[in-house]
């Protein structure tokens, strides 16, 4: 351990959002991991005495395994710098602007990636009409992990009827057709394309419960889409200023070549449990789940 900069790890779990137990899967994992590397690990629940509670245990750092709103929106990143612990993943700006959508989009275009057509709209108005010709998505523009997806089908007679939950502004996407890829960068590295097959949407349930999808990794691809995954998905962690890991996920229309893949959002803290897909892609290029998981709390620092 002397080779190390950390030795006394809170793995910052579970949280208010609506991503709650996936962050605890991914938080009892990585403690799991982080132990058998031969680190004092700390769990913690976020909750309201989350800064006390901090300031009580006064880790060396913060392995944040927290998913969604208030964990993964640069809130809770915003508190570590303020306290001044070094932290994991992406700082402020970069997880604020990767949770919203819509602003992703904006420097994904910017920087020349493309994107599927969208607009913002209000739940009311999402209801009352189609507000683009179907086929189309809708979604929360700031949550992840498919939480509240809809999908309008082509010739649907009737917009979508969207849950209570939902928020009172959300995100109306053209639908991508095609393939769903994946591709996870640790530190500048892409490290593998994965293919996500499912039986029908990849949603909440087919990401997390067992058998809700097939991981084909690394996908059966054109080496021409495989390098210009790694090269978007590169292109998307620096343009947006991730630090650490993240995943960016594609729809690729295989008819259209290279001119078929599309960027779809970027994840700054991609889920670590035993059916996600960053662990299983760093698998594939010989890095253990201990392994990466301490690569990315060597990495914490503050002022990221």
């Amino acid at each position: 351990m002397s080779s190390r900069a950390f030795r006394k790890v809170v793995v910052l779990m579970g949280g208010p959002s609506a991503e709650r137990e996936v962050s605890l899967s991914t938080g009892r994992e990585c403690a799991a991991a982080l132990r058998d590397e031969g680190y004092e690990v700390i769990e913690l629940d976020a909750g309201p005495d989350l800064a006390a509670r901090l300031s009580d245990i006064s880790p060396d750092c913060v392995f944040n395994a927290l998913h969604g709103r208030w964990g993964e929106d640069g809130c809770v990143q915003g508190m570590l710098e303020w306290m001044k612990i070094p932290y994991t993943h992406s700082g402020v700006l970069a997880s604020s602007l990767a949770m919203d959508k819509e602003r992703t989009k904006d420097v994904y275009r910017a920087h020349g990636l493309p994107v599927c057509d969208s607009v913002l709209a209000s739940k009311a108005d999402v209801m009352a009409r189609h507000v683009m010709a179907a086929p189309y998505v809708v979604k929360p523009y700031n949550e992840g992990s498919s939480v509240g997806v809809y999908l309008v089908a082509e010739g649907a007679n009737s917009p979508p009827k969207l849950s209570d939950d939902m928020p009172e502004t959300v995100m109306v996407e053209a639908f991508a057709p095609g393939r769903e890829l994946t591709t996870t960068v640790l530190g500048d590295r892409a490290l593998e394309v994965t293919d996500i097959i499912t039986d029908g949407w990849y949603d909440y349930e087919a990401k997390y419960a067992d058998g809700g999808s097939r991981h084909e990794v690394p996908a059966d691809i054109p080496s021409d889409i495989r390098e210009l995954c790694f090269d978007y998905a590169l292109t998307a962690h620096r343009a947006l200023g991730c630090r650490g890991v993240s995943r960016t996920d594609f729809r690729w229309d295989e008819a259209k070549a290279q001119a078929g893949l599309v960027l779809l959002e970027t994840n700054t803290q991609p889920g670590m449990t035993r059916t996600s897909l960053t662990p299983e892609q760093a698998g594939k290029v010989g890095m253990s789940m201990g392994a990466l998981c301490s690569w990315i709390v060597e990495d914490a620092s503050c002022d990221r």
